[in-house]
């Protein structure tokens, strides 16, 4: 049996709801949408009567451009119940990239979520292969139940795209053999949280669907037979947290920090006997750390822990939490120490789209704040030149779509390099230290290649010099040498306009000195050195996330 053959049996045996989403379109705001898993399981044979009807063969790709949803959910199934790869893309990048991607993968069929995006599409590819909606999926009443098509391990499943350094973004094909490894792995873990534990997992979800490590826990809750509620308007994000009482969810770096801050400001604020109790709480827990518990540390913690904390855990996600789950990008050890604090354990993953989405995971009860845990069971990790860290298990990508050179390039010596620098410690607990790679990370898990985008803008400010920042933090920032104010706006500006909202640079600073070979800002043969940048502005960088200037 395949993993796609252990999902269907799950939601066959699952009678009570596997997904639920609150619908924000205007004409159903607030209706709440629960399925079971045999209506699910129609939904799915109703989208693969579908795809039946267009005379698809096995291998054919489909792209997905939609928003998170029930919908999305069954069409993925059905795509894979057929023996199509799946192609998940941002449905809130600009069209011309999700054009330059698909033209790449040349799917036969695009699915989009709505007609503004189909026809973004066919205004930037009027040669497109036929487009439909995603509601059309599922307008025909015929159904095509059964079985899902028999996959191999080694035939592929999904292209998931993924940005270079080059900017240009490269498809990373996952097989049936990936998929079965990486969710046997995750429910086991799962399984380690749970212990004890009776009934439905509850699970929260706003990540979206085309990221690997997203789509990664959706397969996992799917295959568990948990509730997964469906957060479908950002806007409602913490009150629809609240209301699904998660036992836990998926994070990145951005949202739980941006929850720790709300929490130190609304104390600030409100002042009093609370705060006081909250600012001598955090102080005793940092001392108890550091193993200078005293009597007095002990009757803070006691008190934030009988009045303060539960409070806290209650107003912020409810009162079922057992952990948060947190990839995509480095977390902060302040923000991770905080939710400890409160009594909400943060487990850390770590993972790139070609090791499909994980490659260690924190063991709930014995983990280590700043560190992403253990490798997985069954993947082997090790440190290269420089510090890089290689991997090698099943868990490994087929190889990129229509790129062998750049697959051999990564595969060299038959370990996957994963461009970034680690260490791990005697327990066997990994610790990310950097990039070898340019790419910025945010804090959001969007991945951005800088080069493009430093040139658009340089290329209007003749004799500038320009580099971004921003790996793990909430947007992007440049510094700026050779220009004035006002040209910086207006080339920012420019640029920004034609970028969707996670490459836009949100901030900047001045330097009225060069980088130079001289000062050590550049390398001999005149390229950035990015660290040395980084290092050399880090005050300036820090004042911008601190104060966001607007552009």
């Amino acid at each position: 049996m395949s993993f796609l053959d252990d999902i269907f049996a799950s939601l066959e045996r699952t009678e009570s709801p596997v997904l639920s989403e609150t619908y924000d379109a205007d004409t159903r705001k607030g209706v709440s949408r629960g399925i079971v898993g045999r209506d699910l399981l129609k939904q799915i044979a109703q989208g693969r009567a579908f795809l039946a009807s267009k005379n698809l063969k096995r291998g054919d790709r489909v792209a997905l451009l939609a928003s998170n949803s029930v919908d999305w959910v069954a069409a993925d199934l059905a795509f894979m119940a057929e023996g199509l790869v799946v192609v998940p893309l941002y449905s809130r990048q600009a069209a011309s990239e999700l054009v330059a991607m698909m033209k790449d993968c040349l799917p036969s069929l695009i699915i989009c979520g709505d007609a503004a995006l189909r026809d973004g599409i066919v205004q930037n590819w009027p040669e497109a292969p036929p487009q439909f909606l995603l509601d059309d999926v599922f307008a025909e009443q015929s159904s095509r139940a059964g079985v899902p098509a028999p996959h191999g391990p080694f035939d592929p499943v999904a292209i998931i795209y993924t940005s270079g350094t080059s900017g240009e973004a490269k498809g990373v094909v996952l097989n049936a053999g990936n998929l079965a490894f990486m969710l046997g792995s995750t429910s086991a873990r799962l399984d380690q949280l749970m212990r004890g534990a009776s009934g439905q997992d509850k699970v929260f979800h706003y990540l979206p669907f085309c990221f690997a490590g997203s789509w990664i826990m959706l397969l996992t809750c799917l295959l568990r037979g948990s509730r997964l509620t469906i957060n479908t308007d950002l806007t409602k994000l913490a009150e629809q947290m609240r209301e699904a009482e998660p036992d836990y969810f998926l994070n990145v770096p951005q949202l739980l920090e941006r929850m720790r801050k709300a929490v130190d400001e609304q104390l600030w604020k409100g002042g009093g006997l609370p705060l006081a109790i909250y600012s001598r709480a955090k102080s005793a827990f940092m001392r108890a750390r550091e193993e200078k518990k005293t009597a007095s540390v002990s009757i803070w913690l006691a008190l934030a822990n009988a009045i303060i904390f539960p409070a806290i855990r209650k107003k912020m996600i409810g009162g079922n939490l057992k952990a948060l789950i947190c990839g995509s990008a480095a977390l902060n050890l302040e923000t991770q120490l905080f939710f400890m604090m409160i009594g909400v354990p943060v487990l850390q993953v770590y993972g790139l789209t070609e090791t499909t989405a994980i490659c260690t995971m924190d063991v709930p009860g014995d983990f280590e704040p700043g560190r992403v845990g253990p490798s997985i069971r069954g993947i082997e990790m090790k440190l290269g030149d420089n510090q890089e860290i290689l991997v090698r298990g099943p868990n490994i990508f087929s190889g990129y779509w229509n790129r062998p050179a750049e697959t051999e390039k990564v595969m060299e010596g038959g370990w996957f390099h994963t461009g970034d620098q680690g260490e791990v410690n005697a327990a066997g607990n990994w610790k990310i230290t950097g990039r070898i790679k340019n790419l910025i990370i945010l804090g959001s898990g969007h991945n951005i290649a800088p080069e493009s985008i430093e040139e658009e803008i340089g290329s209007r400010l003749p004799g500038a010099q320009v580099v971004l920042v921003g790996n793990c933090r909430s947007y992007l920032s440049a510094i700026v040498t050779g220009a004035r104010s006002e040209q910086i706006q207006l080339a920012v500006d420019q640029v920004n306009s034609t970028l969707p909202h996670y490459k836009q640079v949100r901030a900047y600073r001045i330097s009225a000195e060069p980088f130079t070979i001289e000062n050590g800002l550049l390398t001999a043969n005149g390229k950035l050195k990015r660290d040395a940048i980084a290092q050399r502005f880090r005050a300036e960088v820090e004042e911008m996330y601190a104060v966001k200037q607007s552009v």
